[in-house]
Order: structure tokens, then sequence, then C-alpha cells
């Protein structure tokens, strides 16, 4: 692999790659991909047969840290018939069933409960009374123990994600998103070699290492940390999450109102 560094924006351009450069990689990155704590196994375990497919699931969220000015909205993914390449149309086919989902999921009542308990226990637990964190970290904390519960679940899901995504050129992916988005990024291919060496996953499973991972998102949306003192909430959290997972995974994957392949699962 070969890259340069563009001064004006800040990035890197990615002209080749090679798998055992991967891992080299997230040390030139970690900065930012240690900031990317969310649900990208509920989204993506059914497709792990579908590499590109599995990969635009993951993309919405992969914007918000690699590039945050870049979206793409479902009516932008209403031409992905037109599209003739395959990769670049499973990409934006995952795109679509991401955010199809991600409407679903955000309106089942358990997602609303649970979020309204973590806020309420948040606030309690840590005297904060004014502020954005409690209600930011009851709404965070339900997908990342939904991606902790799946995998619980069943252990290998977590292994079959990763190497879903090595399979993949990141390159294509972020190319399918230009082609797409109103707005371009030279960042996305970069940032996902970063997110398949960083493996964040690994830490959702134990509560030291999540709490240090949810820190790093504090830190990016400029919300105070969170001390030992959370700890003892996220053991009751994991409880309550893997109580009311199959309740928060109902309707998903939710039917697609333009009838367009978005459940490559089927």
């Amino acid at each position: 692999m070969s890259y340069n560094f563009d001064p004006l924006n800040g990035y890197f351009i990615i002209s080749w790659k090679s798998p055992v450069e991967r891992a080299s990689i997230a040390r030139n990155y970690r900065k930012t991909t240690d900031r990317t704590v969310m649900n990208y196994l509920a989204h993506a375990y059914l497709y792990a047969e579908k590499p590109y497919f599995a990969a635009g699931t993951c993309v919405p969220d992969w914007l918000t840290v690699a590039d945050r000015q870049v979206r793409v909205r479902t009516k932008h993914t209403d031409s992905a018939r037109e599209i003739l390449d395959e990769n670049h149309q499973a990409v934006i086919l995952g795109v679509r069933r991401h955010l199809l989902d991600d409407a679903a999921f955000h309106n089942t009542r358990a997602f609303a409960e649970l979020c309204l308990d973590f806020a309420v226990k948040t606030r309690d637990l840590l005297r904060d009374e004014e502020g954005m964190r409690p209600s930011f970290l009851g709404h965070l904390l339900v997908e990342v123990l939904l991606d902790a519960v799946l995998a619980e679940r069943e252990p290998r899901r977590i292994p079959k994600f990763y190497a879903a995504l090595r399979k993949i050129d990141s390159r294509i992916v972020e190319a399918a998103v230009n082609a797409v988005a109103p707005r371009k990024t030279a960042r996305l291919a970069y940032f996902i070699e970063a997110f398949i060496a960083e493996r964040i996953h690994d830490d959702y499973s134990d509560d030291r290492r999540l709490l240090r991972r949810l820190n790093q998102v504090m830190r990016r949306v400029g919300l105070p940390p969170l001390t030992e003192a959370f700890l003892r909430m996220l053991p009751e959290a994991r409880r309550a999450v893997r109580l009311r997972a199959d309740e928060l995974l109902e309707g998903i994957p939710a039917p697609d109102p333009a009838g367009l392949p978005t459940n490559p699962a089927d």
C-alpha cells in the first residue's frame, strides 16, 4: 500500500493496500477509531456471508466518526437498482438496510423504556441533574449492550463479522458512498481499515474496558467523562438489555417500502 497525506484536508488518500499492512493502519488512526462505539453487530450479524452488504450496514455509523459532514439518507439510496456494479450496489443496499432498521429499532417500546431507565439511573448515580449526558448515555448503552448480548448468545458472531469485513476493499465502499452522497469523502476507506484492525467489539463484554470506550465517546462529543462509579450500573444494564433483546430486535429486518432487495438473508 502507498498513501499520501493531504495537508489541506488532513487525511490520508489510499493508493493501494495489502492484508499484511492492515494492523499498522490502526496505529496511525487509533485516535479516530477509539471513538466509535456503536451497535455495528446488531445491523450486520445476519449478513456475514455478504461482506459488502454487511459493510454497507456499518457505513452510517462509520461516517459519524470518519467524516461527520458526509451523510447518506434513505432518499439517497432510492436509486440502488440503477447501480450496475454488484459490490457498489451491495454497499448502498446495506446502507439502506441500516437506515430502515434504525427507524424500526428506535420506535420500539423496549428501546424507549430502556433509554429512559438508563438515563434516570445515570442521572441519579452521577448526580448529573443538567445537561445531555444522561439521555445520550441511555441511548448509547442500549445499542452497545445489545451488540454485547448478540455476541454472548453466539460467540462466533464477532469473528464472523470481522472476517467478512476483511474480505472487502475499503476503497470500493468509499466509492459507493461517493456515488450517492451529496457530499464526497476521502476519509472513509482509511478509517475502515483502522476499524477492522482495532476490533472494538472485543471490549464490549468487559465492564471496565467498555467504560474506557464510553469515555472516548464522551471526549469526542464534548461531555464530561464518566467516573468509576458508573461501573456499578453496567451489570444491571446488561441484564436489562439481555431480558429485552428480542423485543428490541422485533420487526428487524424492517420491510422496505420501495421493495428493494435489502434483505439478502432471505
